[in-house]
């Protein structure tokens, strides 16, 4: 059990039955009346952003996450297949719980956030960028655009579509954000 004197950025509580981590906090102390707390919070399993009023003092029950290190190996009929790179136990996810799937590769490491206590995943997180190849792209035409920022279609190896600068070609490895999905720059 934690009180709001003890939030912090990243503090996971349990909010409803939901496990939630707090985003965003500031105490409150009005000229008038109690103390109370505003509050930023992440559900850990949708994503959503959720906002909350606590009262100063109030008692907050905390709950444990684990980050682990697992590595893809296939996909098949029951949803994704990983490995956790030390214990070599395998877990399998369904398609909704992996974000970005369509830029992950067979080897490519990702993370995952346990609830603790019940051994439960949480999140599957890939690494900020990946290293993939691009399988198909139009070629460019000189003085195709005036823009200097022109963009074009390209298909990678693992069948996802981004779009990319001009100059780059089919062939080419390239570096992508898996936040946005934007090119991030050529490999060497």
């Amino acid at each position: 059990m934690a009180t709001t004197a003890d939030f912090k950025n990243g503090l996971c509580i349990d909010y409803n039955g939901k496990p939630c981590s707090i985003v965003w906090f500031q105490h409150v102390k009005p000229g008038k009346g109690g103390a109370f707390v505003k509050v930023k919070m992440r559900n850990l399993e949708n994503g959503r952003i959720l906002e909350n009023t606590f009262t100063a003092g109030e008692k907050i029950e905390t709950i444990s996450v684990e980050r682990r290190p697992y590595q893809f190996l296939y996909k098949d009929d029951m949803g994704y297949n990983f490995m956790h790179n030390e214990t070599f136990e395998q877990i399998s996810l369904e398609p909704e719980m992996v974000d970005n799937s369509d830029l992950m590769k067979e080897g490519q490491y990702v993370e995952m956030m346990f609830l603790a206590d019940q051994e439960r995943v949480l999140t599957c997180e890939l690494p900020p960028f990946v290293e993939l190849e691009i399988t198909y792209t139009e070629p460019a035409v000189k003085g195709d655009t005036a823009s200097t920022n022109a963009m074009k279609a390209a298909t990678l190896e693992t069948g996802a579509e981004i779009m990319v600068p001009l100059f780059i070609n089919q062939g080419e490895r390239i570096k992508v954000d898996t936040r946005d999905r934007s090119y991030g720059e050529r490999c060497k």
